[in-house]
């Protein structure tokens, strides 16, 4: 084997694979930073809004504006992430997968020097659209990376892989690009099925494999063209309206739901505050060791993915989830009488964060773009990654109103929640660890909703009617 190349769970990891995925998936530390940046230095902004209320009415700020103003600082966030993901498709497609994801850049620039002026400036209005801006550019990074990635792994890889995006994320939230991105070459996939480059893309695939002989991974491509050219390119109406797109549609969307109604982003958003009640001395320094425990195991994830599978990684993690929300219920209510409890309560938010990066922190990014073949992938992006930032602006909108509402009890919503999507995940989504993007769309395609407890089966054979059509082609 050449120098400089290694062997991965079976399959080969060329130089370049592994610098367009590093440099592919460094875009998203940006995203992560922006989500958990906000948490900490709470007190400091909302000094910051009062002061410039000050200056500007002659009066402190009324107590009910200010809450209003700092929740609509986080949620913003999730109203620009929500917009721009939903132009993942079209972005995609007209610029391609690599220069969309280092044009995407130019909002990180000009969000992070709105942000930064803010205070020079006494704008707090200068704030709040800096973090809608750097939403967009955190909702576009959301979606074109797993895209990008998921495409140029191989299949053994993809779930591995596709888990570094969430891992960028984690170690953003605890702590560039444009240099490197024109050294990793386009997505194969898009240059041989979207643009028609045969040549392109076999140049690629031997970079990315370290392989010249690549008549195996542009036989699969040309399948798969072959169906989209069957079923041809979906827009986000025709997905919503198709029977066969109806079942992946649902549980892309509740994948995505499941993950930001988890109460996650309450504990990233929050955190502080929560540690506080909590009766934490010292909530800052509690607030980065959960940030530790979230990239610990992601890292976990990144090796149990290929191992385990996505289904079963993710019904652990929402199982874990709902028996941390309900012990923290528990910890919070007791606390006043049972001042320990302030130990269980940390390590139940711990525990809470642990298994989210387990299996509902990364599996959703990728397993969109492993349900859906080329044509309708950047449609399915576009709604699921709108599902998911909607949810996430609710979440950081409203959690703040629903704590003062509910106290101690608040994550019992979010224990009932993670029960639901773990029964859901049980009976309705499917295993895809191992198999080629062909073979688990064309299952969706024969298979019927009474079907989908045998989706292995199905699976498995399509498996074998693949391999012998790739035996017929090269015959």
């Amino acid at each position: 084997m050449p120098a400089g190349f290694q062997q991965l769970g079976g399959e080969t990891v060329t130089g370049t694979l592994a610098l367009s995925v590093f440099t592919a998936v460094l875009g998203s530390l940006e995203f992560g930073y922006n989500i958990g940046v906000i948490n900490a230095p709470q007190k400091i902004i909302e000094e910051d809004y009062n002061s410039t209320w000050a200056h500007r009415h002659g009066q402190a700020i009324p107590a009910g504006t200010l809450t209003s103003l700092w929740s609509l600082s986080v949620a913003i966030f999730s109203i620009g992430g929500m917009l721009s993901s939903s132009c993942v498709g079209f972005v995609s497609e007209w610029l391609g997968r690599r220069k969309a994801l280092l044009i995407n850049n130019l909002l990180a620039f000009v969000g992070g020097g709105l942000m930064g002026l803010s205070k020079l400036c006494r704008s707090f209005e200068m704030m709040i659209l800096g973090r809608c801006v750097i939403g967009a550019y955190c909702g576009l990074a959301s979606g074109l990376t797993p895209m990008y990635v998921g495409e140029i792994a191989p299949t053994g890889l993809r779930g591995a892989l596709g888990t570094l995006h969430q891992l960028a994320i984690v170690t953003g939230i605890l702590l560039a690009q444009m240099a490197l991105l024109p050294f990793c070459p386009e997505s194969p996939r898009f240059l041989f099925i979207v643009r028609c480059q045969e040549h392109q893309a076999k140049r690629g695939l031997r970079r990315l494999t370290g392989r010249q002989d690549v008549g195996d991974l542009l036989a699969e491509m040309k399948e798969e063209k072959r169906r989209m050219d069957m079923e041809r390119k979906v827009s986000i109406l025709e997905l919503f309206r198709s029977p066969v797109h109806r079942q992946p549609l649902v549980i892309s969307i509740l994948l995505q739901l499941s993950q930001q109604l988890s109460g996650i982003n309450a504990i990233f958003y929050y955190s502080t505050s929560i540690f506080t009640k909590a009766g934490v001395q010292s909530p800052v320094y509690a607030t980065v060791g959960a940030g530790i425990v979230n990239c610990a195991f992601t890292v976990v994830s990144l090796f149990l993915v290929e191992r385990m599978g996505r289904r079963t990684l993710h019904m652990l993690g929402l199982g874990g989830m709902c028996v941390c929300a309900v012990l923290m219920t528990v910890a919070l209510s007791l606390l006043d009488t049972v001042p320990a409890m302030s130990y269980v309560s940390m390590l139940s938010i711990f525990g809470f964060v642990a298994f989210f990066e387990v299996g509902p922190g990364p599996i959703p990014w990728f397993f969109v773009a492993e349900l859906f073949s080329q044509g309708p992938r950047p449609a399915a992006m576009a709604v699921a990654g709108c599902s998911n930032w909607t949810a996430n602006f609710v979440v950081g909108m409203g959690f703040q109103y629903v704590a003062e509402l509910c106290g101690p009890y608040v994550f019992l919503i979010f224990a009932v929640l993670l029960l639901f999507f773990l029964i859901f995940t049980f009976f309705r989504v499917p295993e895809t660890r191992g198999k080629t993007f062909d073979q688990i769309a064309a299952n969706f395609h024969r298979s019927s909703p009474d079907a989908m407890m045998d989706m292995d089966m199905e699976l498995n054979k399509t498996s074998t009617e693949l391999d012998y059509l790739g035996d017929e082609r090269v015959n």
